[in-house]
């Protein structure tokens, strides 16, 4: 299931996005695929993109990178840092693209669930709604790849 969830506050707009995701895999897996530099580089790229550079520094302070490269030739680097470490439980990190001044906060959370593992990933603090919903896309088609990291 996948739900987006746009909020506005008092005095300033929040931007958030929220997917919500079934993983057939036990949450030691999942999380896994999330802090492991050689499990990120097989899904955390969109589409037909592949990832040519992981790290994964998964401590309070450390660094979270990922560069991607299109089928184009075209690269994208995003960096951070982890904010939060609770592990197989809830991460934390910051998420800004190489070149921009905007830095988000991309929450992910793994729950045990009949059949797998509930994953839920918040990625906030967008400038706008067209950062998001860019984001959103790009988010559901690195999903679809790590769902079918166990499907077969």
């Amino acid at each position: 299931m996948t739900g987006l969830e746009p909020s506005a506050g008092d005095s300033e707009r929040s931007v958030y996005l929220t997917i919500h995701r079934m993983i057939d895999a036990p949450v030691e897996a999942v999380y896994g695929a999330w802090t492991e530099p050689e499990m990120l580089r097989r899904w955390l790229a969109p589409g037909d993109a592949s990832v040519v550079r992981a790290v994964a520094e998964v401590a309070v302070g450390g660094t979270f990178l990922v560069e991607m490269r299109g089928a184009d030739g075209q690269r994208w680097l995003t960096r951070g840092v982890y904010r939060e470490v609770v592990p197989c439980r809830r991460l934390v990190h910051t998420w800004r693209w190489d070149g921009s001044e905007v830095e988000t906060l991309v929450t992910v959370e793994f729950e045990p669930a009949p059949g797998g593992t509930r994953l839920t990933l918040t990625h906030s603090r967008f400038a706008g709604d067209e950062a998001r919903d860019e984001h959103v896309d790009g988010w559901n088609r690195c999903l679809a790849k790590l769902e079918a990291l166990w499907s077969g």
